[in-house]
């Protein structure tokens, strides 16, 4: 590293579980996100800021006005613009040293797969199951770690899948794709602006972590987040031996304490 990154970097330096080491991975690390908007936002952000080497921005959308109630990568100027596109200028007004990929494009299953093969790690910042069980797919076939993100009106939730493990489950094992819920859209039910900001922070943490190798983590953990009432609930599972898409090991539910001392499952 150079002087000038070892001084835009300095505050992740002196943490004694990322120094120097940590950094340089960051700085060669590439990553991919699915989504630019509410997640993908302050996803975007936080991994700009911390230097990750390049970022692949993908997302079929533009810019709408409504967005602006918590998209904040995206700014009133450029509404009607393609949403990777705005978010890459607004990173690179905050780090012009990372690549940024501007993808404005829905990537089929080939694209997707070649897009995760490019990649380190993956961020589903996306707001529909198709996608997220697409991504799931690809990354457990590619055996690259998936950070996941989900929210809508005060609930939000985090997890994580490290496919760099034998015995890591997948989303499918969470959510099986045969029993999908019916699907919650914001623009129908509303989201509460800072819930998402949350969500997506979440998400950049534990990305980081894993690029730098730091082990402590959401690994087979789901984290759930009640903006309303400030709770956090966290849940442990394993791989589901009958899923289709990881066929792992016979599933059993752990439970574990939560930041306000109760136990969920």
């Amino acid at each position: 590293m150079n002087d000038e990154q070892l001084m835009r970097y300095s505050r992740h330096i002196l943490l004694d579980e990322i120094g120097v080491e940590g950094q340089r991975r960051l700085l060669d690390a590439k990553v991919l996100i699915i989504g630019l908007g509410g997640l993908g936002s302050p996803a975007a952000l936080y991994l700009a800021a911390s230097g990750v080497g390049r970022l692949t921005l993908c997302d079929h959308d533009t810019v709408d006005f409504s967005n602006l109630q918590r998209q904040i990568i995206h700014r009133t100027g450029t509404v009607g613009r393609p949403k990777a596109e705005s978010a890459r200028d607004t990173l690179l007004q905050i780090n012009p040293e990372v690549d940024y990929v501007a993808l404005p494009q829905r990537a089929d299953e080939a694209r997707l797969h070649a897009l995760v093969g490019q990649s380190d790690l993956v961020l589903d910042c996306s707001d529909n199951f198709a996608t997220r069980y697409a991504v799931n797919r690809a990354c457990q076939a590619l055996h690259k770690p998936l950070v996941s993100g989900a929210a809508i009106q005060f609930q939000g939730q985090v997890a994580v899948f490290d496919f760099r493990r034998a015995d890591s489950p997948c989303y499918n094992c969470l959510f099986s794709e045969a029993s999908a819920a019916a699907e919650l859209r914001c623009a129908t039910t509303g989201v509460f602006a800072p819930l998402v900001g949350i969500i997506g922070s979440l998400q950049a943490a534990e990305a980081l972590k894993l690029l730098m190798g730091i082990e402590h983590g959401l690994h087979g953990r789901l984290l759930a987040f009640d903006a309303l009432d400030m709770r956090v609930m966290q849940s442990r599972f394993v791989k589901d031996p009958h899923c289709p898409v990881c066929n792992g090991q016979p599933a059993t539910a752990a439970k574990e304490c939560c930041t306000d001392g109760t136990c969920h499952v």
